[in-house]
């Protein structure tokens, strides 16, 4: 009974001391020396828009890079709905990252405009600016418009109801005291704007994207078209009173078969990030992105607009702190 007993309590003696040999970050290594904890693993969606745009081969090339770059993170691009959609996602944590026009971040930030439905959204955050999206007035040569004060009893496209190119449009429209009443008012798509001018049941649109849009280039080949600029007086109104916009000239060779280019205004682009995210992650991304960028330029040709330089124009929502720590050390901003 004794030698039973004893060999009982030597058996719960070695099953203790293998417990205490177990999977703990904290137990002692060999040595006597704490070993680290496992780094995290990140798993970042990109939001990005639809595939025929430039915000999915982007966010594309973005997520290749990421993936490539940086320890323990895997970044995946998914088609969304664009600006508007990607703050939402954003906001829900249903994505990580998102490229989005810098006036819907604007918008969704304080709860106005096109996302003024549901209150602001308090969840977003600036990684860097990365190229201008143009706001392109394109017109038939057919329709006699030689200005958007020509615009008045016309036919003319303001784009998707609810789109950030609608929102551009009435704010042009407002500079110019022009109300959708005055005009007959179609929602269309860019490659919808495009048929309704070759078909002659619309005179001119608002085209909000990058330079050249592959929109105004099929139209240019098939119908006689020109752009429309924007008045200097009416420029300057429309940046105080928005002034996440800034000028922008399209130069003579940026399309083909249009004849003059124009001024007018644009918005800018933005990656933007849950403003939760890890700060040490969104500092290496940021970090990636500029130390890789000729890399960048080459998975997708917008990346060739990357720059320090421009990196915070017209940022509409405040930095996430990863980056600002990114920016200070590259002397962007001051410590």
């Amino acid at each position: 009974m004794k030698r039973t007993l004893a060999l009982l309590l030597a058996l719960v003696m070695c099953v203790g001391l293998l417990a205490g040999c177990g999977g703990s970050t904290d137990s002692a290594a060999p040595d006597g020396e704490s070993s680290a904890p496992e780094a995290s693993y990140y798993d970042l969606i990109i939001a990005t828009g639809g595939t025929g745009g430039a915000y999915y081969p982007y966010g594309g090339a973005i997520a290749q890079l990421l993936s490539a770059h940086i320890d323990n993170v895997s970044a995946t691009a998914t088609t969304t709905g664009a600006s508007a959609e990607n703050c939402r996602n954003l906001q829900s944590k249903e994505a990580d990252l998102a490229i989005v026009q810098n006036d819907v971040l604007d918008y969704a930030y304080n709860g106005t405009e096109i996302m003024s439905e549901g209150g602001a959204l308090d969840n977003l955050a600036t990684i860097a600016c990365l190229y201008p999206e143009v706001v392109q007035i394109v017109v038939t040569k057919e329709s006699g418009i030689n200005s958007v004060e020509d615009f008045v009893g016309k036919r003319i496209s303001v784009g998707d109801a609810g789109s950030g190119v609608e929102a551009n449009a009435r704010h042009i429209l407002e500079a110019y005291g022009i109300s959708y009443d005055d005009f007959e008012v179609n929602y269309l798509g860019f490659s919808e704007s495009s048929t309704g001018m070759q078909n002659q049941t619309l005179d001119g649109a608002f085209v909000t994207a990058g330079i050249p849009n592959s929109s105004i280039m099929e139209l240019s080949a098939m119908t006689d078209c020109k752009l429309i600029s924007i008045d200097a007086d009416v420029m300057a109104k429309l940046i105080e009173d928005h002034p996440f916009y800034s000028s922008y000239t399209i130069a003579d060779e940026d399309y083909e078969n249009i004849d003059g280019g124009a001024e007018t205004a644009a918005i800018i682009a933005t990656l933007a990030c849950s403003a939760d995210l890890d700060e040490e992650l969104v500092y290496n991304i940021t970090k990636t992105l500029f130390e890789n960028q000729e890399e960048l330029a080459a998975a997708y040709s917008k990346g060739a607009d990357l720059s320090l330089e421009t990196a915070l124009e017209r940022a509409s929502v405040p930095l996430h702190p990863g980056a600002e720590r990114y920016y200070k050390e590259a002397g962007i901003i001051a410590e």
